[in-house]
């Protein structure tokens, strides 16, 4: 009997012993290395130190500064555009991996003022934070407009228009918000003016297209063209759909809306089972499942081997236009659609 209590004792304080020292959850994520995490999830596509990998995938440094860690984590648990989503990765993981996103392994602008010129550390950030949709001169990228032939950083002066944006961002045009400090905005302004001043000294060799390029055409011509030849009146108004382009886009933006839009959504008619027709905006398609957006905003799928579906892809009617296309097309059709404020 004695020595069935003793066994007792020793088991119930082996577990209280044990309990002590049981590692809590901040002890946990402790023990969870966010370069691990990083290397393991995310390295591949944004690069082995956060640098991107351009022009597919943007840098990682400095998303703190457009970024909360709830909206950073929404990202990572439902993926964004053609990034994956990570709902399955652990809170200590995941907790380590903030924490190292949230650290930046290139000098600040307050940190580099001291040793090398404004302009160049606002180069560091520009490189970090900007270069993915704008260049890393500045001179416009895949997404991002030339900000050297820009009239908005033409007409800056101190700062207060540049920073407006930044500060602000433009929702209309994807551009995200940012948090610098006031350093590290002075830095900033002066590389996008410092690039734009070694712009201006080399005339024709810009590889950016200013407005004026493109305003060569006759409006008259590029209305009947629209209405007539181009058909492109059977799918736009200028008083509906169209209405006010020339306001949301200029110059080269404008013409690449024109010739081929990205962002054009295609429609399609799904025919039920019971002969009921449903019409909408596609939302998502595959060889297993059509999904639209009805008119009253619902959205709605079906297995495709148990519906039939006509697709209206009007996208389509752009590409085949660009081998139809004169150039006087072009430039006529450019000046009417500069015309629809």
């Amino acid at each position: 009997m004695m020595k069935k209590f003793l066994v007792a004792v020793l088991f119930v304080t082996a577990g209280f012993i044990a309990s002590q020292y049981r590692p809590t959850p901040a002890h946990a994520a402790s023990a969870v290395s966010g370069v691990e995490a990083y290397a393991n999830h995310c390295a591949i596509c944004h690069g082995d130190n956060r640098e991107g990998i351009l022009p597919a995938f943007p840098p990682l440094q400095g998303i703190t500064r457009q970024m909360t860690d709830q909206q950073i984590t929404e990202i990572i648990h439902s993926g964004r555009g053609r990034m994956p989503g990570f709902p399955k990765l652990g809170q200590d993981e995941l907790t380590a991996l903030l924490q190292y996103l949230s650290t930046d392994d290139q000098p600040s602008a307050e940190a580099a003022k001291g040793s090398s010129s404004l302009a160049t550390a606002g180069g560091l950030l520009f490189q970090q934070n900007c270069a993915f949709c704008h260049g890393r001169d500045a001179e416009g990228g895949e997404s991002g407009p030339d900000l050297t032939q820009s009239r908005l950083v033409r007409r800056d002066r101190g700062g207060d228009r540049i920073s407006e944006v930044i500060r602000n961002g433009r929702p209309e045009k994807k551009m995200p918000a940012f948090h610098f400090s006031e350093q590290e905005m002075h830095s900033l302004v002066a590389f996008i003016h410092e690039a734009e001043a070694k712009a201006v000294s080399k005339p024709g060799g810009r590889r950016g297209v200013e407005v004026a390029d493109l305003q060569t055409g006759n409006v008259s011509a590029g209305r009947d063209y629209f209405n007539g030849e181009g058909r492109c009146s059977s799918c736009h108004s200028p008083s509906g759909d169209l209405a006010g382009i020339a306001s949301r886009y200029e110059g080269l933006q404008l013409e690449e809306q024109m010739l081929y839009p990205r962002e054009a959504k295609n429609h399609a008619t799904v025919t039920l089972p019971s002969g009921e027709k449903v019409t909408g905006t596609v939302a998502y398609l595959d060889e297993f499942t059509i999904a639209l957006r009805d008119s009253a905003g619902q959205y709605r799928s079906w297995s495709v081997n148990k519906v039939k579906y006509k697709l209206e892809a009007r996208v389509n009617a752009h590409a085949e236009l660009l081998g139809q296309y004169s150039d006087d097309d072009i430039h006529n059709l450019m000046a009417y659609l500069q015309t629809l404020r």
